[in-house]
Order: structure tokens, then C-alpha cells, then sequence
């Protein structure tokens, strides 16, 4: 990975990181489902116009961008939103740092250059153990409770990883029409189980916190994260990209720190120094500096 790979992969962790924070808000007064369907259709609006603005052509195929969009947005999303009406947004974001560990797996038998070894095995397992740390012991009490709700997260990194691999096929199509495809195709995979299973139009109408969360995740969180995701996704590769997952919860606490003055605990430093570890082993730079000094 570049140094302009690393920037864009921290950006993107930002933009990630925040919408755990914003479902939590939109789920308390939304059904998960609908929250989804508003995430990936608002999106996909904004993309829309901005490819007809730039002059970007949308898909003519369907088939692969409906795979993307259930791997990558319709599935994960409805999972996690379900999960986080049950357990806390911490707790989901530790299951969600899971996703590197089955995409190495997954990226090893599925593909021909993205191979396991020991040092990438190494990397993932301690970015992992940082999470964990970084986040606190409190959290983890919590895993014994609400058991299909974590689950139903873990399912979610699982398809995640899945769309990692699968989204390699995309490679050398501009990002704009890779985001905009599947979130048109998980709009229309979502809209019909909304209409028969939420009902919307028969709810409460949601307050401005609902519908200012709901907003910033689709632009912020949504648009403007699959542009990144699918630049670094061409550049770097699927187990690359990932790596977000260990970077989210360093980013939230960075962002409570500078923005709200919360304090950095010592498990704080340690986990992000655990993560860092684990990023440099899975990039494999520092080991080849070594090897050649």
C-alpha cells in the first residue's frame, strides 16, 4: 500500500466509524430495515446525480452488482442495525473487527495472489487482540447476552469479506459506477421487505436527530466511504481494504477526544499500538526493511 492508500484507508475509517454512531440514533426510532433502505437509497440518489453530473456511465450489467449490493450493503447493514438494537454500538464494532480474520481466510482458498502466511496470520490476530483491548473489559461482559444479536453481526463481517473478494472483479471500473451499482441494486433488494415487513408510512414520524443520523450515514458513512472503499479496494486489494475494520474504533476515539475532551485511558495506547503492529505485519514492508538492512 502507498502512502496515498494509507491516507484514503484512514479517511475512510472516519467516515465508518461515525455511522455505528448514527444507526444507534436511527434505529431508536426506525426499524432496522428501514434504516437500511434509507442509507442505500439516499446514497444511491447522490450517486446518481453525481454520475450524470461528471458524465460517469451507471452499470448495463446487473447480475454482478446485485451479488455486490447483497454482500456489501443489504445483508451486512440489515444484520448489523438488527444487532444494534440489542447490543451496544462498542460491542458490534468489535464483532465487526472480525472481518479481516474471515477475509484472509476466505481470500486464501478464493484467490491466486492474496495467499496465507504466518506474518499475515500474525498481523490479523494482533489488530484483533488491540480492538479488544482498546475497547475494555466492560464491553466484553456483554458477550454471553443477546447471543443471536452478535451473531447476526458476525454474519455481517462474514459478508463483508465475502464482497471484499468479490468486489475484486471490478477492478479498472471507475468507483463512482462500482458504489453507485450496488446501492441501487440493494435499494431495490431492500425496498420491496420494507414495504411488506415495516410498513413505514404507518409509523411514528421520527425526530430530527433520526433523521440527521440517517442523513450523515448515507452521505458521509455511505456515498462518500464506497468512493474510497472502491479506490482503495482497485489499488490495494481486498485483505487491504479491511484493515478498516481495525481502524474504526481508533478513529471514534480520536474523534471523542479532540472534538468532546474525553480522556485517552492507557488500554487506549495499547490497543492502537497493537493495531498498528498488526497493520505493519499484514502490509509486510517493516518485515522487508528488516530483511534487507
Amino acid at each position: 500500500m502507498s502512502a496515498v492508500d494509507w491516507v484514503t484507508l484512514v479517511t475512510l475509517s472516519v467516515l465508518w466509524g461515525g455511522s455505528f454512531f448514527f444507526a444507534k440514533i436511527a434505529v431508536g426510532e426506525l426499524p432496522p430495515l428501514t434504516v437500511a433502505l434509507g442509507r442505500v437509497a439516499i446514497a444511491a440518489a447522490l450517486l446518481i446525480v453525481l454520475a450524470r453530473a461528471t458524465g460517469v456511465a451507471l452499470p448495463d450489467r446487473r447480475g454482478p452488482f446485485i451479488v455486490m449490493g447483497l454482500l456489501n450493503n443489504a445483508l451486512p447493514f440489515s444484520l448489523i442495525f438488527w444487532g444494534q438494537t440489542h447490543i451496544a454500538s462498542g460491542l458490534a464494532a468489535i464483532l465487526n473487527a472480525t472481518t479481516p480474520l474471515f477475509t484472509v481466510l476466505v481470500a486464501h482458498f478464493a484467490t491466486a495472489d492474496e495467499k496465507l502466511n504466518v506474518a499475515r496470520l500474525a498481523g490479523v490476530a494482533a489488530g484483533f487482540a488491540g480492538v479488544v483491548v482498546m475497547l475494555g473489559p466492560d464491553l466484553l461482559r456483554d458477550l454471553g447476552a443477546a447471543v443471536a444479536a452478535q451473531l447476526a453481526c458476525l454474519g455481517a463481517a462474514i459478508s463483508y469479506a465475502f464482497a471484499g473478494i468479490y468486489g475484486r472483479r471490478f477492478r479498472g471500473e471507475p468507483a463512482l459506477r462500482v458504489a453507485a451499482g450496488q446501492l441501487i441494486a440493494s435499494s431495490a433488494m431492500l425496498a420491496p421487505l420494507v414495504i411488506v415487513l415495516d410498513r413505514p408510512w404507518q409509523l411514528a414520524p421520527p425526530g430530527a436527530n433520526a433523521w440527521g443520523a440517517l442523513v450523515a450515514l448515507a452521505t458521509l458513512s455511505t456515498a462518500l466511504g464506497y468512493l474510497l472503499y472502491f479506490r482503495i479496494l482497485a489499488r490495494a486489494g481486498a485483505t487491504n481494504v479491511l484493515l478498516v475494520t481495525f481502524l474504526i474504533p481508533v478513529s471514534a476515539i480520536l474523534l471523542g477526544t479532540l472534538l468532546l475532551g474525553e480522556a485517552l485511558a492507557m488500554r487506549h495506547l495499547v490497543g492502537m499500538a497493537a493495531i498498528a503492529v498488526g497493520l505493519a505485519a499484514i502490509d509486510g514492508r517493516p518485515l522487508k526493511f528488516l530483511k534487507s538492512s
